[in-house]
């Protein structure tokens, strides 16, 4: 009863939950990306069966691109500067409606100093505190990719 009581409270949790922090932080923080990969599924995926937007591939990837391109402008209508191109893998974590739970990150190493990612961190709470993926579903699903960095 315990053990059912304490899934019940991080189920909750998390799905009020709004974050956006590196792969590390989330590490620190308790987050467990096993358990978010146990609830969330593949907005697009190799094997079919394992994918929410099914026939809708071009669509989501579409959307997916109008996403980071959004952030980007979000970014530099904050006045943020990358001044060089740098390189990062996220892994976004979407509640069913579009809205963001989870923008994990992991910049390439040597690419940024702690001070302006602390600035991207703040940039990106504020982002994905009001933003909505342009796709929704009938299910919790998640996307990872590579991703450059630059001023626009």
């Amino acid at each position: 009863m315990i053990g059912l009581l304490t899934l019940f409270l991080i189920t909750c949790t998390l799905s009020f939950a709004q974050y956006g922090l590196s792969f590390i932080e989330a590490k620190e923080k308790g987050i467990k990306l096993e358990f978010l990969d146990s609830i969330y599924e593949s907005g697009i995926h190799d094997d079919k069966s394992k994918m929410v937007f099914v026939g809708r591939e071009t669509e989501y990837v579409e959307a997916y691109k109008l996403m980071l391109m959004d952030l980007a402008t979000y970014l530099s209508i904050h006045d943020f500067k990358w001044e060089k191109t740098t390189k990062c893998f996220n892994k976004i974590y979407f509640r069913s409606n579009g809205s963001i739970d989870y923008f994990l990150f992991n910049f390439k190493s040597g690419d940024i100093d702690a001070t302006k990612e602390q600035e991207f961190i703040r940039l990106l709470n504020q982002f994905i505190a009001t933003y909505k993926f342009s796709l929704s579903s009938d299910k919790k699903f998640s996307q990872c990719s590579p991703v450059t960095y630059m001023d626009l």
